[in-house]
């Protein structure tokens, strides 16, 4: 059995300490450290490995000067929705890592199964709060019908990240990064340790394929991102989708 490891993370900017401190000294900010257990952990480039098979883990970055880069072939995936669309800058980038956040029953998991009918391309929606059963019945309610829309119910970032491979699909959407765990990483889903690794192969998995990703996040009682600070920093784009669960209309 591996060696059980303890240390100590700043729930604002992810920084590591052997102890515990009332201040984090990476960024000064009073009683955000808690501890955390990990069992084991393992390179990049095994990471990276896990869901490319027995693959390379790509070949290595070489400078490039910026005047040689072409942006031609760099796109935007419009949505149905032109309010959606003009948040987003004129529809979803490639390769990009989009954040949506906000409070429970909002309807955030609705909103991404809309947009995931309503898209004429090939969708990847991976849920690890819900059974097939229940996004099949809101699918129903909502009265649309994509062929091309895959359901997975998992929540190892290994697994996710090689299905994603092989359907390879236009849009990977991921609900929620709170339920995640890499194999990497022996904590429970949701702890600081967790959902920093799996949104880092997540970000990694966009880069490298150029298939956006859109996730979807819980927030605390005070209406922040749970999880740390370095989330918001890892990904391209936050989005808070906010209204009164009595009332229509919602405001992202």
């Amino acid at each position: 059995m591996a060696k059980v490891k303890k240390i100590f993370v700043c729930n604002e900017c992810g920084a590591t300490s052997p102890k515990w401190m009332g201040r984090c000294q990476s960024c000064g900010a009073w009683n955000t450290i808690v501890e955390e257990v990990v069992v084991k952990e393992t390179t990049r480039e095994e990471r990276s490995r896990l869901w490319k098979g027995n693959d390379s883990a790509g070949k290595e970055a070489e400078p490039i000067p910026l005047s040689e880069i072409q942006t031609g072939n760099t796109r935007r995936l419009p949505t149905p929705d032109a309010e959606l669309n003009r948040v987003l800058g004129g529809g979803i980038v490639s390769g990009s890592l989009v954040l949506i956040g906000g409070q429970p029953g909002i309807g955030k998991s609705t909103l991404l199964l809309q947009l995931a009918l309503q898209l004429p391309v090939r969708i990847l929606y991976v849920s690890g709060e819900e059974s097939e059963e229940q996004i099949k019945m809101r699918a129903d309610r909502l009265g649309n019908n994509n062929p091309n829309c895959f359901l997975l119910t998992e929540t190892n970032t290994a697994k996710i990240l090689s299905h994603a491979q092989k359907i390879a699909p236009d849009l990977l959407i991921v609900d929620s990064i709170q339920t995640l765990s890499s194999p990497h990483i022996d904590s429970t889903p949701g702890s600081i340790s967790q959902v920093r690794e799996c949104a880092g192969e997540l970000q990694r998995f966009a880069k490298q394929t150029n298939i956006p990703v859109i996730l979807i996040g819980h927030i605390t009682k005070d209406g922040a991102i749970a999880g740390p600070k370095l989330l918001e920093h890892i990904v391209d784009a936050v989005l808070q989708f906010e209204g009164d669960r009595n009332y229509t209309y919602r405001i992202l």
